[in-house]
């Protein structure tokens, strides 16, 4: 298995995983909308994106990991944010989310972030599960809320 960071010219691989990403999680799947927003993020320069592909095959996707850069005003460092994983799922079991994240923690220590955060849904015990084994830790400082924002 490789992991590579995706660049323009992965598009046509990566977008029909990016929605069956966003289908896993109740979205619906908008595949033009969903090509757009990665192509957006990757020419912007706005997120970074790891693939993992295997070791002879060029055409197939075995999962992926986006991250958003973000800050912190206490410690005056980077952060990254874990925002999308997601593992094929023929590729389940192979280890496929573990090399994922630990590209994203490589890269975030070349970029001296001070820390990786992620969420997941409180009911997914895999994910859960795989962010502990590999040195993540549940925030117990700090209670997180979101404000939705309508288009009124």
């Amino acid at each position: 298995m490789r992991i590579t960071q995706a660049t323009l010219e992965h598009l046509d691989l990566l977008t029909p995983l990016f929605v069956k990403y966003r289908e896993f999680y109740g979205a619906l799947p908008f595949p033009d909308s969903s090509r757009g927003f990665l192509e957006k993020r990757l020419r912007r320069k706005e997120s970074v994106i790891y693939l993992a592909l295997p070791d002879d095959d060029d055409s197939k996707l075995l999962g992926f990991c986006q991250l958003y850069p973000s800050f912190s005003s206490l410690s005056l460092k980077r952060v990254w944010i874990l925002n999308d994983i997601y593992v094929a799922e023929d590729a389940r079991r192979q280890l496929v989310a573990d090399h994922l994240m630990r590209a994203a923690k490589k890269m975030a220590k070349e970029t001296h972030a001070v820390r990786l955060r992620v969420s997941t849904s409180s009911d997914n015990d895999v994910a859960q599960k795989t962010y502990e084994s590999m040195g993540f830790r549940e925030d117990t400082e700090f209670k997180n809320y979101t404000l939705p924002i309508s288009e009124d």
